[in-house]
């Protein structure tokens, strides 16, 4: 299902339709993105991401989320540098931003999948100035199953620490202000689960800067059912021919942590390579694990097995009092994308 008609074409795929205070000539000069995967996280975006990138009337970056638009979520910063993001691999200034998308061929539309930016408070605002015809694709989750998903995400990248998913909700408060944050997590406001899911607030911003014609809002449930579908809908909206074929993307649970010791070592491993500066010993050493060549894959799956478990169990309980909480957003999200979400996700047994 989703939101919006067929929205304007830009003056042209990969013109520059606005500029920010610091823009260069390189900027002014250079390709922008035609559409934005927004988010939300755990909802399938990189499986839309394979897709998309696939379709010969599309480009999009080798980098999945560049992420550079929502400034006030971009992790920890360096002692050095009160402006430059932790990971290395991120666009800096608009210039390196841009020149993600510069091997684009001409007729291109080029688009980006960045799903931090529907929780961003600032990015719809900060696309617009840049792009202002910019089309924004979304798909949510249903709300319960989100938080367990994203929880279950936090802990296999070393940002989480507390295994129980209702513990780590009741941590939510003094982690907002900056007490009990697991040591080596960059993205400390990412650890306020419940916020991720205020769905109506989050797109009600993008209709502001964009137009709710230039929108449109996928459902997760009709995604896993029918990706391809999915694939072709979004395609159709981006005014291309949907004739060519798209290829469906398998989208796989993460398991739980079996060993938290050896999980916590591996990503020390995955550390060192992404923020190079405070690598430690053992992520050093460890790194060496991640990096076999493809001969020794069978001792990186040994790893995995013994450092993860399948997907845990709910907590039936805490499942019924989140899904309590969440009604009054799904009812309200029911209302503002037309739909039945109530029915769908089952809050119509929720009292």
């Amino acid at each position: 299902m989703g939101m919006g008609a067929q929205p304007p074409v830009s003056a042209g795929p990969g013109q520059l339709s606005g500029t920010g205070e610091q823009d260069g000539p390189a900027a002014l000069a250079a390709k922008v993105p035609d559409f934005f995967i927004v988010g939300h996280q755990k909802c399938g975006t990189t499986a839309l991401y394979e897709m998309l990138r696939g379709h010969p009337q599309i480009f999009m970056p080798t980098l999945k989320e560049p992420r550079f638009f929502a400034t006030d979520l971009r992790s920890r910063l360096r002692a050095d540098d009160a402006e430059r993001p932790v990971d290395n691999r991120l666009p800096y200034t608009l210039e390196d931003y841009l020149a993600l998308f510069a091997p684009a061929r001409p007729g291109q539309l080029a688009g980006e999948a960045s799903p931090q930016y529907l929780r961003s408070r600032v990015a719809a605002g900060a696309i617009a100035e840049v792009q202002p015809q910019a089309r924004i694709v979304a798909i949510l989750r249903e709300p319960a199953s989100f938080v367990r998903s994203f929880h279950q995400q936090f802990l296999h990248a070393n940002q989480e620490t507390e295994t129980d998913l209702r513990r780590a909700l009741e941590l939510e408060a003094p982690r907002r202000d900056g007490r009990q944050i697991p040591n080596g997590c960059h993205q400390p406001s990412e650890l306020a689960y419940r916020e991720h899911v205020r769905y109506v607030e989050q797109l009600k911003r993008f209709e502001s800067a964009f137009g709710r014609e230039r929108m449109l809002v996928l459902i997760y449930d009709d995604f896993r059912r029918d990706n391809l579908a999915s694939g072709h809908e979004i395609v159709r909206f981006l005014a291309l021919d949907d004739s060519f074929p798209i290829e469906p993307v398998e989208t796989k649970p993460l398991g739980s942590v079996r060993s938290g010791a050896l999980h916590r070592l591996t990503g020390a491993a995955r550390r060192a390579r992404i923020h190079p500066a405070g690598a430690s010993r053992t992520g050093t050493l460890l790194g060496s694990l991640s990096a076999l060549p493809a001969r020794s894959r069978t001792l990186r799956e040994i790893s995995r097995t013994l450092t993860y478990a399948e997907p845990a169990s709910p907590d039936p309980e805490l499942a019924i009092e989140l899904r309590r909480s969440f009604k009054g957003e799904v009812e309200a999200l029911s209302d503002y994308l037309g739909r039945d979400l109530v029915s769908l996700w089952g809050y119509d047994s929720i009292g």
